[in-house]
C-alpha cells in the first residue's frame, strides 16, 4: 500500500485488528459492502447478518483504533508496507489458494512478491550436508532468477534465505511472528540481511510471540506465494512435509532431494517421492520441471588435498560410515585415519556425526 495512503491503511487495520474478524468474516464482508470504509459505516442491523452482536458492535464503535495506529506508525519507517487485497502488489499466487490472508505486513522489496519464486524448506536439524545441498540449489536457482522463499527456521530454511541472497533472485522469509519479533533470535543477522537486500513477510499483527500455533499457517503461504516447493532432509515428522502436503494441495510442484538410507533426515524425502514428489539432483532438474530457462551447473573445485586424504575420501563415500569400517576400508591404523579425517573437516569436506561416524560432504 503507497506510504500516503494511510487514510486507507487505517481502514484495513482497525477492521482486520477486531476479535473475531478472520479472514473469512474479513472478505465476506468485504464482498457485501465493497470496502473496510464501507463495512464502518454500515449498520448494526446489517452487520448482523455476517458477525455475531458484540463483533457488529465492535465494527461501529469504529474498530482497533489503538492497535492500528501502533501499526500505521511502524508502516511511516523505511522499508515497511502493508498489502492488502485490494492492492496490485499482493502476491498473485496466495490469490488463487483458498485462504489469503486479507493483509500482510511486509518488510524489504515489494517487487519480490510477484516474482517467479520457489519454496525450499527442511529439518531445523540438519546436517552439514544437508544445509550446504540447500544452500547450493537455493544459490543456483537464484542465479536463474527464481527467488528462495522459506521460513527463517534454524538448519535448511537458513541455508536456503543465505543461498538465496547470494544471486539475483534474493530471497523471502514468511514468519510466524509479527514483524518486529525475531525468531528463533539466532538468525537475527539474517532477518536483518533480509529486510536489507530480500522480504520478510508476516500476515501476524505487530508483536505477536512465535506461537506454535502459527506456524503451521505460516507454512500455507510459503508453498502459496511459490510455483513449487523443494524438501532437503526431512524426518517423517518433520514441519516441512506439511508444507509439502499444503503444496500438493494448492496444485504446487513438489520436489525431494534423496539421501542416504541410513539417516533419519531422508526418511522425509523418500516417503515424499514414494508418494509422487519429483526426485532431484541439481536447480536445472527443478527449472526444466517448472518450464523456466535452465542455467549450466557450476563445477565446484574441491579443497587442495595430500594422497592419503584424496584416498581415505574416497574410501568414505557418500553414505555415514563409522570409524572402524573406514579403517578396514582404507587398510589404515585408527589414529592415521582419525588424523586424517580431522584435516578433511577442516577443509569442510567430511562431517563427524553421532556415534563416531563420518560423512563425505563434497
Amino acid at each position: 500500500m503507497p506510504k500516503t495512503d494511510l487514510t486507507e491503511a487505517g481502514h484495513w487495520l482497525r477492521l482486520v485488528l477486531i476479535s473475531g474478524v478472520g479472514p473469512i468474516t474479513l472478505r465476506n464482508l468485504l464482498t457485501e459492502f465493497g470496502s473496510p470504509e464501507a463495512v464502518f459505516g454500515a449498520t448494526h442491523a446489517a452487520l448482523r447478518n455476517f458477525v455475531p452482536a458484540d463483533v457488529a458492535s465492535s465494527i461501529v464503535d469504529g474498530g482497533d483504533n489503538k492497535g492500528a495506529q501502533v501499526a500505521l506508525a511502524w508502516l511511516a519507517e523505511p522499508d515497511n508496507h502493508i498489502v492488502t487485497l485490494a492492492d496490485a502488489d499482493y502476491p498473485r499466487l496466495l490469490l488463487q489458494t483458498a485462504d489469503p490472508p486479507p493483509l500482510l505486513y511486509v518488510k524489504g522489496r515489494l517487487d519480490l512478491l510477484n516474482a517467479p519464486a520457489l519454496a525450499i524448506v527442511g529439518s531445523r536439524n540438519s546436517s552439514a550436508q544437508g544445509a550446504e545441498n540447500a544452500a547450493e540449489f537455493a544459490r543456483a536457482l537464484s542465479a536463474a532468477g527464481i527467488t528462495i522463499v522459506s521460513g527463517l527456521a534454524l538448519g535448511i530454511d537458513a541455508a536456503a534465505h543465505r543461498g538465496g541472497l547470494a544471486g539475483t533472485g534474493s530471497s523471502i522469509a514468511l514468519v510466524g511472528t509479527g514483524l518486529d519479533v525475531v525468531y528463533p533470535a539466532r538468525n537475527k543477522a539474517l532477518a536483518h540481511e533480509l529486510a536489507a537486500t530480500g522480504t520478510l513477510i508476516s500476515e501476524f499483527p505487530l508483536g505477536t510471540p512465535p506461537l506454535a500455533a502459527n506456524f503451521p499457517r505460516r507454512n500455507r503461504l510459503i508453498s502459496g506465494m511459490s510455483l513449487g516447493c523443494l524438501v532437503v532432509e526431512a524426518a517423517l515428522q518433520s514441519g516441512s512435509l506439511i508444507t509439502a502436503r499444503l503444496a500438493n494441495e494448492q496444485g504446487r510442484e513438489v520436489f525431494a532431494l534423496p539421501g542416504s538410507i541410513h539417516s533419519p533426515l531422508a526418511k522425509g524425502c523418500h516417503m515424499l517421492i514414494k508418494q509422487g514428489a519429483k526426485l532431484v539432483d541439481n536447480a536445472n532438474d527443478i527449472l526444466d520441471e517448472l518450464k523456466l530457462p535452465a542455467r549450466a551447473g557450476a563445477a565446484h573445485e574441491l579443497p587442495v588435498m595430500e594422497e592419503a586424504e584424496a584416498l581415505l575420501l574416497n574410501h568414505l563415500g557418500y553414505a555415514p560410515c563409522n570409524l572402524d569400517a573406514l579403517c578396514a576400508r582404507a587398510e589404515l591404523g585408527a589414529d592415521v585415519t582419525m588424523g586424517l579425517l580431522l584435516k578433511l573437516e577442516l577443509k569442510g569436506l567430511v562431517e563427524s556425526l553421532p556415534g563416531a561416524r563420518y560423512q563425505r560432504i563434497r
